[in-house]
């Protein structure tokens, strides 16, 4: 069948084409709205009658003969068919077959063997009697489509915008094709390439859909399967594995231990106070570690991950080694106060191993090693001991409350308990120091640690579901509750229960006894002999178990005190060596690698729970809870300033990539957190704060010394690019000055590595001083040089420099651009520095009248110029690997081939990159430096050798300065001349007055001086 002519027409959502067929009258419509649209100058002129049609899966119009009828069916979206009339029920059960495959993406164009365009993407099998037209798989979207077929409407006639097909690319039913998105060249160029097309005849679009369908079947077996396999790695929700994680170590030894005798000593009132200072801070600190794990992805790390990808690699690697260890004293202080109550058992049942003290010792050691094989035995052992311990302190705290409440025995009136009293409440709200550590910032140092647990959910983020909500929600929920039962119980013991108690039944007052004083006098006791020799056993401010003595039932308190303290030992016992991991995989610090290695499906850190093991029975061995609490109080705060000053930072360099989810912080009250923390340090124990900083001090110094290859986006530099673009737009307003003119040096060194004498020379001069910009102008358009390649040289070399590459067609006019855009406002160039060309008498002339062309240019452009010129070539590039411009050449490199020249450039890196000895890289000595000021040229030619003399390579060397003069005037030249460098403070003393300058060379003058390049 011939088509000569398609016209397309619109239906709803499909495209109809209506095509005149030679030999036959008519044209073919899909139903009763549209009418015949014969071409004009058609030999077919008769009356069309519309045909209505019913389905669009069966369509047919005759004219005014049935013999001359011909079959014509269209299918959805650019897809449509044409098949001589007797096959056309046959074709239309293979759409409808195949319809949903081919319902979008795809194009049916009826063939056309005349026009070449529709003869590259649809060929008939048999002209005239086949069923099969050629379908096109079309990579490309509706705008290539638009190109391909010019003439072509869309498939949608709405006034309303269309759909783009590029937002459901990746989006496809069961049993339809996957259709490939457009790249990014067919895009901007339009590209219609017969290779991009795919054949699919329409015999094959069954097939092709029953394997899509059987591969859906596939997926879904091996889903099932996928379920039937184990399980990955543990992960825990805000309540279990933050809530009460934070809860659990926070309630630690203080609570049942050292509580009850802080209210005897400070009061119930600065009790409060401290709680709430405590609570303060902790506050902050939970709200900056909510704005940061919410700022982006949290993996495992903790603290050290939240501050070192903040802060930067420096404070995040010396605050993450000395958090971890914190933690691992940690564990001994917890379990140092477990101690401490099974001793007090053993006491009481007269089951004394050895020595009161020997006996914590032993009890820790062997409590410690049993956490740590419930540690080794994986996160969810762990996570289930937790709520184990958890539900046994809400079981205590509930045997506490209601002893409150009951009234007292005689036993327990003889140890100072009396149940609620207004006198013993007023008594207690003000403090009664005792002790060495009588003080409110002692009390405060033994307290504090207590509310340090808020980071235990932290420390586990990489075994939490979802971080960034998991830490803010879990954290602020601990801090809550953790604050309401401190308080809680501070006001109701110390309403309930006496500072000093003898303990003897026999203590009370006989009916005639008036030798009586104190409080417990009301209440029918005498405990005045003890209370005035401090001698008392009992009461809040002797007796670390009041709070036992005061429950409903006392084992279920020493049941309290054990999952207390045996939760926040463990919790700090995992804490620990999950932060230590996380710093030693990122090598910031030599040897300690070797803990980074995870083991099982979790990635446990065995070799860190062995060290945290260790750690911790070293501080055991200490045996005394109010020693240890003291050290680690100073880690903990070091971390919250580090915290909060890492949400400060970030916040007020308003990076636009700080965008935390949860928004309720503010950038000056972390800043306060920062600050309080530290001069709580100081207050606690400033010797021991000043340690803490030193420790952080020398761990910076060291990783900043070492400068560890790592990226990770830190406020830190976020900070320095605003720093530098203020400073570089204040700089803008700031009038040029002779007293601050500085050389700012454009240094044409092609490749830096292939000048290396260049580029030190220009180093020398520049090296914190000034700017540097190495330029490399490339004329190649095969490929360009990788520029991070050249800054890795400049740096492996310590230098102090900028690099500018730019593609011109000569070196002149890449030069001038150059020199006309490089640099920012005021920190732009004034100084050219360029070889000498020592083969400008063998390079062709092109060659040489750009070079010249160049230094004319800098001259218009009122740069000043520095050509160095060396004995031996400046150009290493044929012991280099780069891209070089010819024009930059020495007469040494003319012997290198074209075809080594016309080699592709390999890519610079750190292994080949090699870093050639110059002689501006070793020490002068006690050489002369001339400087040969023949003319004023404004005083570059004085001011380079004064700068080279800075340096302490060149310290030592002697400036001698010649200056052109006549025979009878020298003395007197050579006088104003050391007058006018007297003036400038330039330093030079030694002044030689040439008075030949107007005769003929020597000719052994006629060669290259052998004494030191003058600038």
């Amino acid at each position: 069948m011939d088509c000569r002519e398609s016209i397309p027409s619109s239906v709803g959502r499909f495209t109809i084409e209506k095509v005149y067929m030679p030999g036959r009258r008519g044209s073919w419509a899909p139903n009763g709205n549209l009418h015949d649209l014969c071409a004009s100058g058609n030999p077919c002129s008769i009356d069309n009658k519309p045909v209505k049609s019913e389905s669009l899966e069966s369509l047919e119009c005759s004219s005014g003969s049935e013999e001359l009828s011909s079959g014509y069916t269209s299918t959805t979206d650019g897809l449509a068919l044409d098949v001589p009339e007797e096959h056309v029920q046959e074709a239309l059960n293979h759409l409808n077959q195949s319809i949903e495959a081919f319902n979008s993406g795809l194009q049916m164009i009826p063939c056309s063997i005349d026009d070449p365009q529709q003869a590259a993407v649809s060929t008939p099998k048999e002209p005239g009697n086949s069923i099969a037209a050629g379908i096109t798989l079309n990579p490309a979207n509706l705008p290539l489509y638009d190109k391909v077929v010019s003439k072509r409407q869309r498939a949608y006639s709405t006034l309303d915008a269309t759909p783009r097909h590029e937002f459901y690319v990746n989006s496809v039913a069961p049993g339809r094709l996957k259709r490939s998105r457009p790249s990014l060249d067919i895009l901007r160029n339009a590209i219609v390439d017969e290779q991009q097309m795919v054949q699919v005849p329409l015999d094959q679009d069954v097939e092709t859909c029953d394997k899509d369908k059987d591969g859906l079947k596939e997926d879904s077996a091996e889903k099932k399967k996928k379920k039937k396999e184990p399980q990955g790695p543990v992960r825990f929700g805000w309540i279990k594995g933050v809530m009460i994680r934070c809860m659990l170590n926070i309630w630690g030894v203080i609570l049942y231990l050292r509580l009850p005798w802080i209210t005897a000593q400070a009061g119930i009132g600065l009790t409060w106070l401290i709680i709430l200072m405590s609570v303060l801070v902790t506050s902050i600190t939970g709200l900056s570690i909510s704005a940061i794990s919410t700022n982006g992805k949290v993996k495992s790390g903790g603290t050290y991950f939240l501050i070192s990808r903040s802060l930067g690699p420096e404070l995040g690697g010396s605050i993450g080694l000395i958090f971890a260890f914190a933690n691992a004293v940690a564990v001994a202080m917890h379990t140092v106060g477990f101690a401490e109550t099974v001793r007090d058992l053993l006491i009481e049942y007269n089951a004394v191993i050895s020595d009161p003290v020997n006996d914590i010792r032993i009890i820790g050691v062997i409590t410690v090693t049993v956490l740590l094989f419930i540690s080794l035995a994986g996160m969810e052992w762990e996570a289930k001991a937790q709520i184990v311990f958890f539900f046994v302190i809400m079981v205590s705290f509930a045997s506490y409350l209601v002893g409150t409440i009951i009234p007292p025995s005689e036993e327990k009136q003889a140890k100072g308990f009396f149940s609620y009293q207004g006198s013993i409440f007023l008594e207690n709200m003000v403090p009664n120091w005792r002790g060495e550590t009588g003080s409110f910032f002692g009390m405060f140092s033994i307290f504090f640690p207590s509310a340090t647990g808020i980071l235990a959910g932290a420390n586990i983020s990489g075994d939490l579901k979802d971080p960034a909500v998991a830490i803010p929600k879990g954290t602020l929920m601990a801090i809550f509750w953790t604050t309401i039962s401190y308080l809680a119980i501070s006001a109701t013991i110390g309403s309930c229960v006496l500072r000093d108690a003898s303990g003897i039944l026999n203590d009370t007052i006989p009916m005639n006894e008036t030798d009586c004083e104190g409080l417990s006098c009301q209440f029918g006791w005498n405990f005045t002999s003890c209370a005035e020799t401090e001698s008392c056993y009992y009461g809040l401010s002797n007796h670390y178990q009041a709070m036992s003595m005061v429950s409903a039932f006392s084992p279920l308190i020493t049941a309290g005190i054990f999952a207390a303290t045996l939760s926040s030992a463990l919790a700090c016992l995992v804490s620990a060596p999950k932060v230590f991991q996380c710093l030693c995989k990122d090598r910031l610090y030599p040897i300690i690698g070797f803990f980074g290695k995870g083991y099982g499906k979790n990635n446990e850190p065995i070799r860190g729970y062995i060290l945290a093991f260790i750690i911790s029975i070293a501080f055991i061995l200490i045996a005394e809870l109010n020693t240890i609490a003291p050290i680690i109080s100073n880690f903990f705060l070091c971390s919250y300033a580090l915290i909060n000053f890492s949400c400060f930072h970030a916040s007020i360099t308003n990076s636009p990539g700080w965008r935390p989810s949860f928004r309720y912080y503010n950038k000056w009250t972390s800043l306060f957190g920062a600050i309080v923390s530290v001069v709580i340090m100081f207050l606690l124990t400033w010797w021991a704060a000043l340690i803490a900083v030193g420790i952080i001090v020398i761990l910076l110094g060291y990783v900043t010394y070492k400068k560890p290859d790592v990226n990770w986006g830190s406020s830190v530099q976020a900070g320095a690019y605003n720093m530098a673009l203020t400073y570089s737009v204040s700089l803008t307003g700031v009038q040029d000055h002779v007293k601050n003119f500085r050389p700012q040096c454009l240094v044409l060194t092609g490749p830096p590595n292939f000048r290396p004498a260049l580029v030190d020379f220009a180093s020398s001069v520049t090296k914190n001083t000034s700017l540097m910009i190495c330029a490399n102008v490339v004329t190649e358009t095969d490929k360009v040089p990788d520029s991070e390649g050249h800054l890795r040289w400049l740096n492996t070399r310590k230098v102090r420099s900028f690099y500018s590459l730019i593609r011109e067609s000569t070196l002149r006019i890449g030069a001038k651009s150059l020199m006309q855009v490089s640099g920012l406002g005021r920190l732009k160039p004034n100084t050219l520095v360029l070889g000498y060309k020592s083969n400008w008498q063998t390079v062709p002339g092109q060659c040489l009248e750009e070079y010249v062309g160049v230094i004319h240019d800098a001259f218009d452009s009122q740069f000043g110029v520095c050509v160095l010129r060396l004995k031996d070539s400046l150009d290493v590039s044929d012991k280099m690997q780069g891209q070089y411009n010819m024009a930059f050449q020495d007469s040494d490199n003319e012997a290198i081939s074209d075809k080594e020249t016309e080699t592709e450039p390999t890519c610079i890196t750190p292994e080949n990159m090699n870093q050639t000895c110059t002689e501006f890289q070793s020490r002068k000595g006690k050489k002369s430096i001339h400087i040969y000021w023949l003319y004023d040229d404004g005083g570059l030619t004085l001011l380079i050798p004064y700068l080279l003399t800075r340096r302490k390579r060149w310290g030592q060397c002697k400036v001698r300065v010649y200056i052109r003069g006549t025979q009878e005037k020298v003395e007197e030249e050579r006088r104003e001349m050391q007058l006018l460098l007297h003036k400038f403070r330039l330093g030079f003393h030694e002044v030689v007055v040439l008075t030949d300058m107007d005769q003929k060379p020597h000719p052994k003058k006629d060669k290259y001086p052998r004494s030191p390049p003058a600038a």
